[in-house]
């Protein structure tokens, strides 16, 4: 966490997993607040998420890694992001020395919107109104995110996690408002890909809490060397050859050089069909020439 801020600013705080439609419209009002008093609009997250140290809830998967946020963030206009470490010793603060010490001393907030139903300090034992009496000792105003807001905020992110899970990207994506995406590093796999004419980048991602939607063969777009480049992805295990552990692997159409040690952010856009197993390598062949005509029908059809 970056304690030299030198501006003021106009603070929200909370985990925005997803930055989706609901995040949206409280980061357009922070960005108005922003520019209206001239203050540097900011976010305060906390990483772990609190439910991974407080409840030791490992499995826990987030439909963003935190530099996936911060550049959904950016493209929104917030410019400065705030990671806080969450740590069992941060969760024990009083909410008097947390607002102190972070809010007003680090962040030198002058403007803090927050919801209605905004919990901090030890044991979450203090609210919204005592955020206001600590603004009126520390000098900052509180704006509060009204009922019907938070709830759109609360039940699109669960409901997102929920669409992933079962395949329906179209949902996912109308819920935040942009393309879901996987980031990761190409990795050499096992070059099957090549054998059958269907070379694949084999995406490594680092962050294990990253959640990965449901296996199966979708349409996908990259910035690839600065030029949108479409592809299929299938996510599984490659039945075929009998493989074992969960790949991510994509075909890009009309791109042939190496992308090894590349570092990609991939769009989701639209999913084209369940893994299968097929009995041999020309069975599979077919089926892939299949879906590359129906991904480029969906390409043409939403250009």
């Amino acid at each position: 966490m970056k304690t030299n801020q030198k501006q003021h600013t106009v603070l929200t705080i909370g985990t925005f997993d997803g930055v989706h439609i609901g995040h949206q419209k409280i980061i357009r009002r922070l960005v108005e607040v922003a520019h209206i008093k001239d203050l540097q609009p900011s976010l305060l997250t906390f990483f772990p998420h609190p439910r991974m140290v407080l409840q030791k809830d490992a499995n826990i998967k987030l439909i963003n890694t935190i530099s996936e946020k911060e550049q959904l963030l950016k493209r929104f206009g917030i410019t400065n992001l705030v990671v806080k470490k969450f740590t069992k010793e941060f969760s024990r603060l009083t909410a008097e020395v947390y607002v102190e010490d972070i809010l007003v001393n680090q962040l030198k907030s002058k403007y803090v919107i927050i919801g209605y139903d905004h919990h901090f300090g030890r044991n979450r034992n203090a609210n919204i109104e005592d955020l206001k009496q600590f603004g009126l000792n520390f000098d900052f105003e509180v704006e509060e995110i009204s009922m019907q807001d938070i709830d759109d905020v609360a039940i699109s992110s669960t409901k997102i996690r929920s669409a992933l899970t079962k395949g329906d990207i179209k949902t996912a994506n109308s819920y935040l408002g942009y393309s879901f995406m996987l980031t990761g590093t190409v990795v050499k796999g096992k070059g099957l890909g090549k054998t059958i004419h269907y070379p694949t980048a084999n995406l490594y991602i680092e962050e294990s809490y990253k959640l990965i939607p449901k296996q199966g063969v979708y349409v996908v777009k990259a910035l690839i060397d600065n030029s949108e480049t479409f592809g299929m992805m299938n996510i599984g295990t490659n039945p075929t050859v009998n493989g074992q552990s969960q790949t991510i692997e994509t075909h890009f159409f009309n791109y042939n050089s190496s992308l090894y040690g590349k570092k990609l952010s991939i769009e989701l856009l639209h999913r084209l069909r369940d893994e299968h197993k097929f009995d041999n390598l020309e069975q599979l062949t077919k089926q892939l020439d299949k879906d590359k005509a129906q991904a480029q029908e969906f390409l043409k059809q939403h250009a």
